[in-house]
């Protein structure tokens, strides 16, 4: 069918707006959604058309760009979000330093930022997206979206136990991959059923990685859980995220590879004990 729908042609004027807006202003909800609409964008080019033009190549390479230097300040913005909603009265000195390093970390993300929006390149891409556009009204998709969209998910081999940080990151990618493609399909009841479930997937998935990145990025800087009560506090809750996550997938009507076995085992690793009290007053800051 030829890619008429609105959701098409939404995404193109979405992108087209988020751009403006990322531009001027580097708040989390103009980086979030500049970073999720130029992924559907992305779906749309390499999953459901047929073939890529040297405008559609060149224009997915620019927006890329500029999405993976967003996304470091996504990560910041969300490792800040859970940090600042860990209410528990650990270390609260070192809670503060590594706020402060978040956030210069994010300053220096939003420089190399910005000097990817250059004026002149922020209007090449505004004409690459409108011939871009006026091309895709017109080239017919090969491909069921709902279809491409099972295809993504059974990328994901979960066949083999037990699943782990990696497996669980890369379903993590294939469920936000798919629910993107399946956003395309015409409205039907199953197609409204899959994008809602795979959304709750995604949010759960997404969770336990904001969580487990804002564990890496504090094992960084505080040591490992046996030096810090709070690396201990936040790597257990961490597990829990983990847990959630993986018990959502095995309980969810959407099944990669098919389906997955209620019995399926899991990483299990013991609690993280934080630091005895002496051990706790030396590494306290």
């Amino acid at each position: 069918m030829a890619i008429t729908t609105e959701r098409s042609k939404f995404v193109f004027r979405k992108t087209e707006r988020e751009l403006v807006r990322l531009a001027s202003d580097r708040r989390p909800d103009a980086v979030h959604g500049f970073r999720t609409t130029t992924r559907r964008l992305q779906v749309l080019f390499e999953q459901l058309v047929p073939a890529k033009g040297d405008n559609e190549k060149k224009l997915l390479k620019m927006l890329n760009r500029i999405r993976r230097r967003a996304g470091k300040i996504r990560d910041v913005d969300v490792q800040l979000a859970a940090l600042r909603s860990f209410k528990v009265p650990l270390e609260p000195r070192r809670k503060s330093q590594l706020v402060q390093r978040l956030i210069e970390l994010r300053g220096r993300h939003e420089d190399k930022l910005r000097k990817l929006l250059k004026k002149r390149d922020v209007r090449e891409i505004h004409k690459r997206l409108k011939k871009a556009s006026a091309k895709a009204a017109k080239t017919e998709i090969s491909r069921d979206p709902l279809e491409v969209a099972k295809q993504v998910l059974g990328s994901v081999n979960l066949s083999k136990w037990p699943i782990d940080n990696e497996k669980l990151h890369d379903l993590r990618l294939a469920v936000k991959r798919a629910r993107y493609s399946a956003e395309f399909a015409p409205k039907s009841d199953r197609a409204t059923e899959l994008v809602t479930e795979l959304k709750r997937l995604q949010d759960v998935l997404g969770a336990w990685h904001d969580w487990q990145t804002l564990t890496e990025t504090a094992t960084q800087q505080l040591g490992e859980v046996g030096q810090s009560s709070l690396v201990a506090a936040l790597s257990n809750v961490t597990r829990g995220k983990f847990r959630h996550a993986v018990e959502a997938i095995t309980g969810s009507s959407v099944q990669p590879d098919g389906k997955i076995s209620p019995a399926m085992r899991v990483v299990r690793e013991p609690v993280a004990k934080a630091p005895a009290p002496a051990k706790q007053a030396e590494t306290a800051a």
